[in-house]
């Protein structure tokens, strides 16, 4: 039983592959499987978790090197659109001034993300208010809470 058990769930993976690399893109997928930048930072200058209408939660924080962000990361217990657009924020993050970051848009995320479905497009705008919020606090420190 444990043979036909594993061949059973290994082709139902393969088939969840086949279909979600198709709906996404190539690109969406490689980053669902293996998320850059994903995991919380330590001693972030920045940081923010905000749950979204859907109940998924995103975190993004941020680490500064002088004015410009160094490095950048997220978490998040959501789907798989939710980490292909927290990677995506976060990646778009490194190298930005504050000022900069507060320019990112959901619709930014969504264009680079490639082919997310429209009933997942939220978690772009998550991804974005996340680390708006993120930038936020960095930028008002009586702010840092949460």
């Amino acid at each position: 039983m444990g043979d036909d058990f594993d061949r059973i769930v290994a082709v139902l993976q393969e088939t969840i592959n086949e279909d979600t690399r198709e709906a996404w893109g190539e690109e969406a997928f490689q980053r669902w499987i293996d998320p850059p930048n994903r995991g919380a930072l330590a001693n972030a200058d920045g940081a923010a978790e905000l749950r979204g209408p859907c109940g998924d939660s995103m975190a993004i924080f941020l680490k500064f090197d002088g004015e410009r962000v160094g490095a950048a990361s997220f978490e998040t217990d959501g789907c798989g659109p939710s980490v292909v657009c927290g990677s995506i924020a976060a990646e778009m993050a490194v190298g930005k001034t504050a000022e900069e970051i507060l320019d990112i848009t959901g619709e930014e995320v969504l264009a680079r993300a490639g082919q997310i479905p429209e009933d997942h497009h939220h978690c772009a705008f998550l991804a974005v208010t996340s680390l708006h919020e993120a930038v936020n606090r960095h930028m008002r420190p009586d702010s840092k809470e949460g």
